[in-house]
């Protein structure tokens, strides 16, 4: 499966804020935002324009894109979906990619950052309701049982994750049981439950309706 490969710290850097891509080091001092808190390239520290209309729009997709990990193919399915589903369309895709596995896996502490979580599922570590499941964009319900196997409870990755994310309580619309590896889906999650950082999906509503 396609995937960015570069550095994850200048994409960052490309949004002027932290995404929270890296895990714990985000949370340090090493983060690239804290020592260069500017656009990546040459040029990086002249450009200071002022972003209007579509490079608000573009921006605002592209910060939601990386925060999630997928591409852009990948990402204009999951707004198609949302867009044709009973609701307000920004407030669907929000949903929609927080309950992807892998982001899950994130909220519920078993990896420090959604890339190490993607990895923890695509190695089948994960079950849904009792039945392995490999595939990260797997989108789980309320009522589903996500839980790590059995025979990956002593995954060594997997327990400094749970370790290293003590601090950091998990969402009302998950029921973590942090000692037993495991967590229920009680709701579907609210708009003020997703993600931690500042964004404006109804920008992205507006990118794809033109």
């Amino acid at each position: 499966m396609a995937r960015y490969l570069g550095p994850v710290c200048r994409l960052c850097r490309r949004e002027g804020m932290k995404l929270y891509l890296k895990g714990e080091r985000c949370h340090s001092e090493k983060c690239a935002i804290e020592k260069r808190n500017f656009v990546p390239g040459q040029h990086g520290k002249d450009r200071k324009a002022k972003l209007q209309g579509y490079g608000l729009q573009l921006r605002e997709k592209q910060k939601v894109r990386r925060v999630y990990g997928i591409l852009e193919t990948q990402f204009r399915n999951t707004f198609e979906k949302a867009a044709l589903a009973k609701g307000i369309t920004g407030e669907n895709l929000m949903s929609a990619l927080e309950r992807r596995l892998d982001s899950v896996i994130y909220r519920m502490g078993f990896g420090t950052s959604r890339s190490q979580a993607r990895q923890v599922v695509r190695h089948g570590h994960i079950q849904v309701n009792g039945r392995k499941v490999n595939i990260p964009s797997f989108q789980v319900k309320p009522g589903d049982e996500v839980a790590v196997r059995e025979t990956s409870k002593n995954n060594p990755t997997i327990l400094a994750a749970r370790d290293a994310t003590a601090h950091a309580p998990a969402p009302n619309w998950i029921d973590v049981d942090r000692d037993g590896l495991k967590g229920r889906i009680q709701s579907v999650p609210k708009r003020d439950e997703l993600v931690q950082i500042q964004l404006n999906e109804q920008l992205i509503v507006e990118l794809y309706s033109k």
